[in-house]
């Protein structure tokens, strides 16, 4: 590890610590303690957080026979991230601080198929309508797949016509860049970032570059090469499709285009598929080493996989691709090609007010799937389930428990997701806060 991706690493630690300790605060001893880092080293990052505005102080702590010692917090409104989640037919753009409160919610109408250009001028004016004139650490994509990254090659949108092969990422940024939404950042403050440049070891957030008018500090833009590691305790940073900028292919290092880039201004922006950004908002709520499935039910089928409290993308971001599976073999026709999956049957029944029909087809799924990957629980998201949540819970609960019954195995328990009705859109904003913490 370098220099400055050492110094990106211990920065981020602290800040997950400051983030952990809420508002009461905690001490620079106590920061060098628990992070293993010397007081010195601890002191210095501090000054340049609270330089840059993200830490400020928090009175005294108690006396325990000396000098009571000073406690620095997480200042959690000096910078936001946006999530947007776009799916087929609607826009949800959330503004999230530091904390990972959502601040902001804006939603509307959106059709997916108007083509790439259309999306991406609503997108890049969602961003600029909730930022306001505040620091802007990145935007997080979140949208339906397939999405598509092999080694060397930029990430690309496919699955729907117009889309086909659409560097989505670097449109966006492009239209962020013309809008002028990133004057206020250089690419996101020290460890920020949508994933790390290839050959970044797990669990480091890529070195980032401070806020405007500062120094800035070892490595360029954030957008990194692919990784299959994903988010939570233990995993590499999140963001495992984000395309390298001009100049670096998958498992370079950043180039020249990068740093271009990012002087001129223009946040990282890091793109996911919808149902791998809610599971990645899922799993950072989770303490280390769980693994679960959120299936999401909404417009299409689909399920983000957290295996050992990494999310799971796969080598081309195609793992978890649930409505796929095939459980009729002369059923009816699915729009992917195929006949009898999952997703057709259970969508078709939805449109016929079927709804008990439909829990059972997803349960059918979900069952399969518990059975092939072994995980601890199900978490059920989603429009589709929102209509009647009681009945998809009680519909793929009975399919787990007919599966716990047959095969002598535990049951695996379903259960609503936690969270807001925005899961998808503050999971796509975390795409870009979790590296700044360490996650």
């Amino acid at each position: 590890m370098n220099l400055s991706g050492l110094r990106s690493h211990n920065t981020a630690r602290v800040l997950g610590l400051l983030r952990a300790a809420g508002g009461d605060g905690v001490s620079r001893l106590e920061l060098a303690e628990r992070t293993g880092l010397t007081p010195q080293a601890v002191s210095k990052i501090a000054a340049r957080l609270r330089e840059e505005g993200l830490v400020a102080g928090a009175g005294r702590g108690p006396a325990t026979g000396g000098k009571p010692r000073t406690l620095l917090r997480l200042v959690p409104g000096a910078a936001h991230a946006v999530g947007l989640h776009l799916d087929r037919d609607r826009l949800t753009a959330v503004l999230v601080d530091l904390a990972g409160v959502t601040v902001a919610v804006r939603t509307g109408p959106l059709d997916l198929g108007a083509g790439p250009a259309h999306v991406v001028a609503v997108a890049a004016a969602e961003v600029a309508a909730l930022r306001g004139g505040g620091t802007l650490m990145g935007v997080g994509v979140a949208m339906p797949g397939p999405l598509d990254h092999v080694a060397g090659v930029p990430h690309r949108v496919t699955g729907f016509p117009a889309w086909d092969g659409y560097p989505l990422r670097d449109a966006l940024r492009a239209a962020l860049r013309d809008a002028g939404s990133g004057e206020a950042l250089e690419g996101g403050v020290e460890g920020a970032g949508a994933g790390v440049a290839g050959g970044a070891p797990p669990g480091r957030p890529a070195a980032g570059r401070r806020v405007a008018g500062k120094r800035a500090e070892g490595g360029a833009d954030t957008g990194g090469g692919p990784t299959t590691g994903g988010a939570g305790p233990g995993g590499g940073p999140p963001g495992a499709v984000a395309a390298t900028e001009a100049g670096g292919g998958a498992g370079a290092g950043p180039g020249e285009g990068a740093g271009a880039v990012a002087g001129a201004g223009v946040p990282p922006v890091a793109v996911d598929k919808d149902t791998n950004a809610a599971a990645l908002a899922l799993a950072l709520r989770e303490p280390g080493g769980s693994s679960f499935a959120y299936v999401h039910a909404g417009t299409g089928l689909g399920a983000g996989l957290v295996l050992d409290g990494a999310v799971y993308r796969g080598a081309r971001t195609g793992a978890g691709e649930f409505g796929h599976q095939t459980v009729q073999l002369d059923g009816a026709p699915c729009g992917c090609g195929g006949r009898g999956c999952l997703e057709a049957l259970c969508l078709a029944a939805v449109a016929r007010g079927d709804l008990d029909g439909a829990a059972r087809v997803l349960g059918v799924g979900v069952a399969n799937l518990a059975g092939l990957l072994d995980i601890d629980r199900v978490l059920l998201g989603g429009r589709v389930v929102a209509k009647a949540p009681e009945r998809f819970v009680r519909g793929v609960g009975a399919a787990l428990a007919e599966r716990a019954r047959l095969a002598g195995g535990p049951e695996v328990p379903a259960a609503l997701a936690p969270g807001t009705p925005h899961l998808v859109a503050e999971g796509a904003a975390q795409l870009v806060l979790a590296p700044v913490f360490g996650r």
